[in-house]
């Protein structure tokens, strides 16, 4: 697994330009931070170089959002928040899962020349209850095994570390496999109605994926959950382990080794930005309070003067007027 597989910085994933040069889009693979065989793989298909970016783009801003509130942030660094912590499992988890939608995506769109809609379901169902299979389900199966290729290589069952403890290599597939995961989990069934006057006497249905929001929701329930497991190359060199590890975990469960830092000061080291100078809500008794988000440091307020349009009206025939509208607000920032 390169740095495009675990890095947020500005210079992963989520940066990458539209190909240049050639038809064949190698141009565009040289470009990309890959190891060899993700290059070459990059070579093969170029058309999916623009779902490899997008699935970046898609996961960085997801994770983002999951943790906007909380003490790591998802932050853009050089370097993983702590490697074998629940940060870097959440990342592994909303990277694959990135790939899976995005690859899916463009194949369901017709923008694939390779995949299409995935018409395995087509012609069952249910006739006694007047609906059968149709319409363009999302081909799910071909977005998880090019994100599996990508990021793993050949398929490999990462869940059968089993008795052994995980090494990081094979913890990192794990959570990527439990991304790839979160996304058909998160599948929905949609249908069409047809019959005289829309009586829907017969119904289409087919199987759609849920936006990526609804998957980083999901993922997140899942980094909430996530479960400790024995480290390989370290359990036989510990002779008391202060809880008891789990050997193996379920696929869908989010994995690591490490105690996460508590994310408070920075450590470029550890890949840590701090909270300081991160905006906080001073009435919040969550996560995004000034009590928690500052770790006790206190905070600074600061008058912001915010100017906005206001009591907009229409005016005949064919305008809006509207005032001009300013109001000064507090604005707590942690110290």
């Amino acid at each position: 697994m390169t740095s495009v597989g675990v890095s947020l910085s500005a210079g992963g994933w989520g940066s990458v330009r539209d190909p240049a040069g050639g038809p064949d889009g190698s141009a565009g693979c040289a470009e990309l931070p890959l190891s060899p065989r993700q290059r070459a793989l990059c070579r093969r298909k170029p058309l999916l170089l623009r779902s490899v970016r997008d699935g970046a783009r898609l996961a960085v801003s997801e994770c983002q959002n999951q943790f906007r509130h909380e003490r790591w942030n998802c932050s853009t660094t050089e370097e993983p928040p702590g490697l074998g912590t629940k940060e870097t499992a959440f990342i592994y988890a909303v990277m694959a899962a990135g790939l899976v939608h995005a690859v899916t995506r463009s194949c369901s769109q017709g923008s694939m020349t390779e995949c299409g809609c995935d018409a395995r379901l087509q012609g069952g169902g249910s006739p006694a209850e007047g609906w059968h299979w149709g319409g363009c389900s999302d081909h799910i199966q071909y977005g998880t095994w090019f994100s599996r290729r990508f990021m793993d290589g050949a398929a490999r069952n990462a869940s059968a570390a089993g008795q052994l403890g995980y090494t990081l290599s094979s913890m990192n597939q794990h959570n990527g496999e439990a991304g790839r995961q979160a996304v058909e989990r998160t599948m929905t069934t949609d249908c069409r109605c047809h019959g005289v006057s829309g009586s829907c006497a017969v119904k289409t249905c087919w199987r759609t994926m849920a936006a990526f929001e609804r998957v980083g929701a999901y993922l997140k329930e899942r980094y909430e959950r996530s479960v400790q497991v024995a480290e390989r190359s370290r359990r036989k060199s510990r002779r008391k382990e202060p809880r008891r590890l789990a050997a193996a975990a379920d696929k869908h469960q989010l994995i690591f080794f490490n105690k996460s830092p508590n994310y408070c000061l920075e450590d470029r080291r550890r890949g840590v930005a701090g909270t300081r100078g991160r905006r906080c809500n001073r009435a919040s008794p969550g996560p995004d309070g000034c009590n928690l988000l500052c770790c006790g440091r206190g905070y600074n307020t600061h008058v912001v003067r915010h100017v906005q349009r206001c009591e907009c009206k229409f005016v005949w025939c064919c305008y809006v007027r509207c005032r001009r509208c300013e109001s000064m607000n507090d604005m707590h920032t942690c110290k």
